[in-house]
């Protein structure tokens, strides 16, 4: 009877089976109850983020960019949006196979604002199936660049608030790899990526720095927190960008400088547009 109450009120059961959330019977095993523990931990930062958007206009668009299955977007409906008309999530998705499926289980829950779309990110900031602006622009471990995807997504889209779980940052790390040579002799700090697994863990952390600032440099007031007990990858860090309208005083000027000390230049165009 305690995993029963373990679930929040009014959500779907039929969604956590699907997402195997719970078990193929409705059960809540060790497994399970961690996951649903990850889920509704992620939602406890999101939550008020739409109740401010809501308190603020009648309705609320929200982008789940490098959906995947659409895991994030689904929950989030389920927990707060179906039963708000003026409110709608639209899943991008490379992959049409993913896209399909996801209709497939829209359509099967009864969650009727919820658009699933096969386009890039080029498509998705350019199509005229998706609205000129967004509240809320999500992307839950899209790995590597399709993180870099969903934040110009969401700048373009002019998002009140972006929320991103990045993942599997690999492009500053190969670089760094790439230019270690001609680094040793320009600078002292290449020490901190010399050897592979420090290159690996560093060019990590060194890409959320990037796109921490890439955020500010556009007006956005970014906080970054932990995830507790998530297990998708090494670290599992969650920023979310509120949208101020005011850029972090020389922020640009700094993130120039890390470019250039880290013989990174060729980021350039990535992370300082």
């Amino acid at each position: 009877m305690n995993q029963v109450y373990e679930i929040k009120p009014d959500q779907s059961i039929e969604l956590l089976k699907e997402l195997h959330i719970l078990t193929r019977d409705g059960k809540l095993n060790q497994d399970s109850r961690r996951k649903l523990k990850q889920v509704y931990h992620l939602f406890h930062f999101i939550e008020p983020l739409l109740n401010e958007v809501l308190a603020a206009k009648k309705n609320l668009t929200l982008a789940d960019h490098g959906a995947g299955k659409s895991y994030l977007g689904f929950i989030i409906y389920d927990l707060f949006l179906k039963t708000r008309e003026t409110a709608h999530i639209y899943g991008i998705e490379t992959r049409n196979e993913l896209v399909s499926k996801s209709q497939q289980l829209a359509s099967k829950l009864g969650f009727e604002h919820m658009s699933f779309l096969n386009l890039s990110v080029e498509e998705s900031i350019l199509s005229p199936q998706l609205p000129e602006q967004f509240d809320v622009v999500t992307a839950l471990h899209a790995c590597d660049t399709a993180t870099d995807d969903a934040i110009k997504f969401a700048l373009h889209k002019h998002a009140k608030f972006i929320v991103l779980v990045p993942c599997c940052q690999a492009e500053v790390a190969a670089i760094l790899n790439k230019n270690k040579n001609q680094s040793f002799g320009k600078t002292a700090l290449s020490e901190i990526w010399r050897h592979p697994i420090h290159a690996r863990e560093f060019g990590s952390h060194l890409t959320n720095v990037l796109r921490c600032l890439l955020l500010e440099a556009h007006g956005y007031q970014v906080t970054v927190t932990e995830l507790i007990g998530w297990e998708h990858s090494m670290k599992n860090e969650l920023i979310i960008a509120r949208h101020t309208g005011v850029p972090k005083k020389n922020v640009r000027e700094r993130l120039e400088h890390i470019l250039r000390e880290l013989n990174l230049e060729e980021l350039r165009g990535r992370f300082n547009y």
